[in-house]
């Protein structure tokens, strides 16, 4: 599906094809972009679209922005403002992947710290099929970039060129996705989503020094695990012949939700088939997000009720 027709840029509302900027841009030259990907949810029954955890987002993209040394970091307020009246433009009552992109937009050289522009757009888009079917995956040979290299703690435009190499090289070798080692051969992280796998009724996931990108799903799936499959998550590093000894793994992020993985490197996970840990953990987070468990609600910011 294509983006939607209304974007915001640089606080304006303005048309897609409108949505410029220059070519020479240091986002362009240099990969000087921070970015968000957020997902909205449509509830049919309360006739309203969720944003899912909307602050949180905004507060990394800020966090980014101040790592990456921009000489302007936009409020928050401004940054859910922009994003909220680009979603209601496009008049959206459905699933929604939203973009939100801060990014250097002068002429200059390497170390140019501004100006700052904005961008933010949305992409009517449901649930990825691989979230019902489940997924084959590979360990790549392309090692996750490491925090004194390129921080993976900022969703830099820039580091993505490395998830992009494991990602190609992993689907010309016929798989569904790519699985990427630490420069130290330790688990870290899927190309674009962070990974959980289950051994003996405990969960566990690669920790903060793995480096992975601090994922806003990743944190979610920790607080509600206790309450969801009755065990808490441990986070630690973890060897690569973990993955084959799982009884199950799955990965999550924002566009990914909670993907099940099913084999990794042609080896069967577990019986082959989506686990109840993982099922459970799946029914909960579709539940909150569609704004079903009034016990997570504050993490929804509903984008039509009290406009």
């Amino acid at each position: 599906m294509p983006t939607a027709e209304f974007m915001c840029l640089d606080g304006e509302i303005v048309r897609y094809q409108d949505a410029r900027i220059h070519a020479f841009a240091g986002v362009v030259k240099y990969g000087c972009g921070v970015f968000e990907g957020i997902r909205g949810y449509w509830s049919e029954r309360e006739r309203e679209l969720f944003v899912f955890r909307l602050p949180e987002h905004l507060e990394r993209m800020r966090f980014g922005m101040r790592l990456m040394r921009y000489a302007e970091i936009y409020p928050a307020n401004y940054l859910a403002d922009c994003v909220l009246r680009m979603l209601r433009a496009n008049e959206l009552r459905e699933n929604v992947h939203i973009r939100v992109i801060a990014y250097l937009g002068g002429d200059d050289e390497l170390a140019q710290t501004g100006p700052v522009g904005l961008i933010a757009g949305a992409l009517p888009r449901g649930s990825p099929k691989g979230v019902t079917t489940g997924i084959h995956v590979r360990v790549g040979s392309w090692a996750r970039l490491a925090d004194n290299a390129l921080p993976p703690r900022v969703k830099c435009t820039g580091n993505y060129v490395n998830n992009r190499a494991a990602e190609i090289e992993a689907r010309q070798d016929g798989y569904d996705g790519v699985i990427m080692l630490t420069a130290t051969g330790k688990v870290s992280e899927g190309s674009g989503a962070c990974l959980f796998l289950a051994r003996n009724g405990s969960l566990h996931t690669p920790d903060l020094a793995s480096d992975i990108l601090e994922s806003i799903t990743r944190d979610t799936l920790i607080e509600i695990a206790p309450a969801t499959i009755g065990s808490a998550v441990t986070q630690r590093t973890i060897d690569r012949s973990e993955l084959y000894a799982a009884d199950e793994v799955f990965w999550c992020g924002s566009g990914q939700e909670i993907m099940p993985i099913l084999s990794v490197d042609r080896i069967p996970i577990g019986d082959g088939r989506i686990g109840p840990l993982t099922r459970a953990l799946q029914e909960r987070y579709f539940a909150i997000v569609r704004g079903a468990d009034a016990e997570r609600r504050a993490w929804l910011t509903p984008v039509w009720t009290d406009r």
